[in-house]
């Protein structure tokens, strides 16, 4: 299986797994990306934890799902985003002030769009998640 974006195909079988009620997913193969991505989301409380298993056929991950997903998806194209444009990207991609998360990636390494507004640094949309 080829996979053109492999963020995306993480984060439509953790929605998938999500909305079946599945208590746990194997995501493959994994990057350094997807693994930021997944901490970030551990810390906001959308899913629980995960397992990092080593195989010679590439690594994978296996994460239980606490079901506190509603959609999270990546955001395509990954728009560029400077610290004054954040609150149009919020209303575009989250359903209500303060409800969810919009992981952005800067120049300071992947963190959330408050984190990004508290150190006043732009960077490109890559996901959201509420």
């Amino acid at each position: 299986m080829v996979l053109n974006d492999p963020l995306a195909s993480a984060l439509s079988l953790i929605n998938n797994a999500e909305k079946v009620g599945k208590s746990n997913c194997v995501i493959r193969p994994i990057s350094k990306v997807i693994l930021k991505v997944l901490d970030i989301m551990k810390s906001n409380n959308y899913i629980g934890e995960y397992k990092i298993i080593k195989d010679n056929r590439g690594d994978y991950a296996t994460l239980n799902l606490i079901g506190n997903i509603n959609k999270c998806s990546v955001i395509k194209p990954r728009f560029s985003v400077k610290k004054e444009e954040f609150e149009k990207f919020e209303k575009r991609y989250l359903l209500a002030d303060g409800f969810g998360i919009i992981v952005i990636s800067t120049s300071k390494g992947l963190m959330i769009l408050e984190e990004a507004k508290e150190k006043k640094v732009g960077g490109r949309l890559l996901a959201y998640c509420y």
